[in-house]
């Protein structure tokens, strides 16, 4: 049987930091994370954590953390393993998981350990924009409006989880009505990471090359986007371009009855007819 996306455990975490670039040598201050499933809320964390180094003039005046906040508060190298046992088999979710992310991994970096693998990883910020095309901007507090959600982003860890559960519950509440149900169709089209199931472009790139050769026809799960609706299309597909960005699929598409474009990210599933 298909799993379930409410019956799946995520992990919704946040990082508070000390600057914007984990590269340069910024730090995480405050790290939080909120496990659910479903509309069940399973656990929380929420840790100040001693960065060793000053918080920025920026950084301070977003989060508002201040140095007698964090003068008694543990280090990374406390925080990280309770961290880790938290996380332990659920999948993250964040938003702007990219740079979340890079900051955990610097500073697994830092205490010598590995990177985090072997977490499926969804993005909230790449799910609004894949589901609400068309925003004028894509901050958090503004697709929180959008999707008439009613808390304010505080810019701390926990209180900034707690918004991106409200708007990741809206979008996924979307894609059900779009017809994703599963997790497996869910990982497909929004997984960050490789660990996703069956979420590869290389395998999608084999199979349509091998329909190409055949002259076959290919039928599409698809989300446009223009206007984050979900469709299904037959297409007899002709040739695979990719841009600076993307990578596309030109096909002759049998319900409009022209050549038409589609990107593969926004392919959820196919199957060839």
């Amino acid at each position: 049987m298909t799993e379930n996306i409410e019956e799946v455990e995520f992990t919704i975490f946040d990082t508070e930091t000390t600057g914007l670039t984990a590269v340069s040598g910024d730090r995480i201050v405050e790290l939080a994370g909120l496990r659910v499933r479903g509309a069940q809320r399973l656990g929380e964390f929420d840790v100040l954590v001693n960065p060793g180094r000053p918080i920025s003039a920026g950084a301070f005046a977003v989060n508002k953390i201040t140095p007698e906040m964090l003068k008694d508060a543990p280090g990374i190298g406390t925080v990280m393993p309770k961290f880790l046992e938290f996380i332990q088999g659920s999948c993250l979710c964040s938003y702007n998981a990219e740079f979340d992310l890079s900051f955990l991994n610097s500073e697994l970096k830092l205490l010598g350990a590995s990177a985090i693998t072997g977490f499926v990883v969804f993005d909230v910020l790449t799910m609004a924009r894949k589901l609400l095309p068309g925003l004028p901007r894509y901050a958090l507090w503004s697709v929180a409006q959008k999707l008439e959600v009613k808390l304010t982003q505080k810019h701390r860890a926990f209180a900034d989880v707690e918004m991106t559960w409200e708007v990741f519950s809206k979008l996924k509440t979307i894609c059900q009505q779009r017809g994703i149900i599963s997790f497996a169709d869910f990982a497909k089209f929004f997984a960050f990471n490789p660990a996703a199931p069956e979420s590869s472009t290389p395998g999608k790139i084999t199979l349509i090359k091998q329909c190409i050769q055949s002259k076959g026809v290919l039928k599409l799960s698809y989300i446009s986007s223009q206007n984050g609706q979900l469709s299904l299309r037959e297409v007899i597909p002709q040739e695979i371009r990719q841009d600076n960005k993307y990578m596309y699929l030109v096909a002759y598409c049998c319900l409009k009855k022209e050549q038409r474009i589609f990107r593969l990210d926004n392919i959820i599933s196919f199957e060839i007819a």
